[in-house]
């Protein structure tokens, strides 16, 4: 692991931990769609769930993500 806590290249990532440059990543290039590590601190700063290690897990991001498009319809 690298010293900003992020995975080395090759190291794999484990979707139900990751720091929130690797989960912005991730999401980026999943999705299409930029997803910055600001935009994922805005989601936590309203609700969004943290691991207690401060490391997002996928599944409950996405399902707290649908909860709140819920909430907006």
């Amino acid at each position: 692991m690298a010293e900003n806590g992020d995975s080395t290249p090759g190291a794999g990532l484990n979707p139900n931990a990751l720091t929130l440059a690797n989960a912005a990543r991730m999401l980026t290039r999943a999705g299409g769609q930029p997803v910055t590590i600001e935009k994922l601190e805005a989601d936590v700063a309203a609700g969004a769930p943290r691991n207690a290690d401060g490391t997002i897990n996928l599944v409950h991001y996405a399902a707290w993500l649908v909860k709140e498009m819920g909430h907006r319809d």
